[in-house]
């Protein structure tokens, strides 16, 4: 038995970690990745969009390829790449070794190599990014570490997501802050419009925008960079909930002129269910009290927020291998991928009568979400008759003037499922017409 265990911790040290020449995307999948990039290199990311040769490489990286469901609820959170998962009960079996050694000693060890992979795929310094759960703690982590005093304004609006709006909610019951929520009704092609609104809203007491970078329920890419550079004109800070754009939309955090930018890493970007990230820049930390306390919480050190105590080390590491199968696809030839995908069956359903879409399908307002609705039918009615009768996930949405059923693809996505899905809400429609 001890020599078995002993294999086994042998065994498990010579795969290396996610970011050595014997990680698992390396052993798995780059000789594959390679050959097709090599073959399309010289196409533009929009041509290799297209491609569907290339992109069945890409689909066969995922197990969700295979399921019985055809998943499109990808905002909400998506499937990890097969290596991804591989990783995690790699790790998590090494922990049961020993789990305070190989916790704290061994694993622990592996958070600086994630961060600094993080960094370089956010266009960052290393030292501003904190890794996390997910976009609410990232961002809850900064809406109640500002010293924001009674009176002090924040504007918002009411399409940002929930988990947000009550955040500042409660900071205006407990504190008095003064918390303005702007309305939208997307879909919005007019960047101008948008940045106007929020502008006519500021006062000299305004000291904080919020903007969601996609909205989370259809999908509309805000103009952040245009609102961030307003901003600014006026002295305001802003922050970016980015949790439907990181990983997908390729851009570098520092472009976007925010101050503070929280995202998920378990939607676009696949990594394990129950990772996020927190981007501060520099000069804020300092001034940002920890959501969780720390020795030393005005400090300058990004890790202040990472005081969680005993965590998932298994699941920080799988995001290691969710990079390395990121980059080998490459950020902008994914986001024209899953932009081609949505605007594949979004322009189909379009001819069925009664069938409405709530999102743009201009390239700029737009990317992977997309809402559509059937006239007479409630979200939850489409979305339950999608899922009954023909096995597709998606997710229904009834919030302030949404009313919808949000659809959303990935790289893992195929146009034959999609093909099932223009079908399906066609025969809804139909159904409906004649009823």
């Amino acid at each position: 038995m001890a020599h078995n265990r002993r294999d086994f911790v042998k065994k498990m040290a010579a795969a290396g970690s996610a970011f050595s020449l014997n990680s698992l995307f390396n052993v798995t999948h780059a000789a594959d990745f390679a050959a097709a990039n090599q073959r399309v290199q010289h196409l533009s990311p929009l041509e290799v969009a297209a491609d569907e040769t290339y992109w069945s490489t890409i689909q066969q990286g995922y197990t969700a390829s295979s399921s019985s469901i055809i998943i499109l609820n990808n905002g909400g959170v998506s499937p990890s790449p097969l290596v991804v998962q591989q990783a995690v009960e790699r790790y998590n079996q090494m922990v049961n070794q020993g789990p305070s050694y190989y916790m704290w000693r061994i694993l622990d060890q592996g958070r600086e190599p994630v961060r600094e992979k993080l960094a370089l795929l956010a266009g960052t310094l290393p030292d501003e990014i904190a890794i996390n759960r997910n976009a609410t703690e990232a961002l809850n982590t900064v809406i109640y570490g500002l010293d924001l005093a009674k009176g002090d304004e924040v504007i918002g609006t009411l399409q940002d997501y929930p988990n947000i709006i009550q955040a500042y909610r409660q900071r205006a019951q407990r504190e008095g802050i003064v918390y303005k929520q702007l309305s939208f009704k997307f879909p919005i092609e007019d960047d101008e419009q948008i940045v106007r609104e929020y502008e006519k809203a500021i006062t000299p007491r305004t000291k904080i925008i919020h903007v969601t970078h996609v909205i989370n329920w259809v999908g509309q890419i805000m103009p952040v960079q245009k609102i961030c550079q307003m901003a600014k004109k006026h002295g305001i800070e802003v922050v970016v909930d980015g949790a439907h754009s990181f990983g997908l939309l390729d851009f570098k955090i520092p472009e976007l002129g925010c101050d503070y930018f929280g995202t998920s890493l378990h939607k676009f970007l696949s990594a394990p269910v129950g990772t996020g990230m927190l981007w501060i820049k520099k000069e804020k930390i300092s001034k940002i009290w920890p959501l969780l306390c720390n020795s030393q919480p005005k400090s300058d050190d990004i890790r202040k927020f990472e005081t969680l105590g005993t965590r998932s080390f298994p699941i920080e590491q799988g995001i290691g291998e969710a990079i390395n199968f990121h980059n080998a696809i490459g950020g902008k030839r994914k986001e024209e991928r899953v932009r081609f995908l949505k605007n594949y069956w979004a322009e189909k359903v379009l001819k069925f009568p009664g069938v409405k879409l709530s999102t743009s399908l201009k390239p700029q307002f737009s990317c992977g979400i997309c809402g559509v609705s059937i006239d007479g039918m409630t979200p939850g009615e489409v979305e339950g008759k999608l899922m009954a009768k023909y096995k597709i996930n998606t997710s229904p949405t009834v919030w302030e003037n949404i009313s919808c059923v949000r659809v959303t693809p990935h790289v893992y996505t195929t146009l034959a499922e999609l093909d099932k899905l223009v079908k399906s809400i066609g025969e809804i429609a139909a159904e409906k017409k004649k009823a």
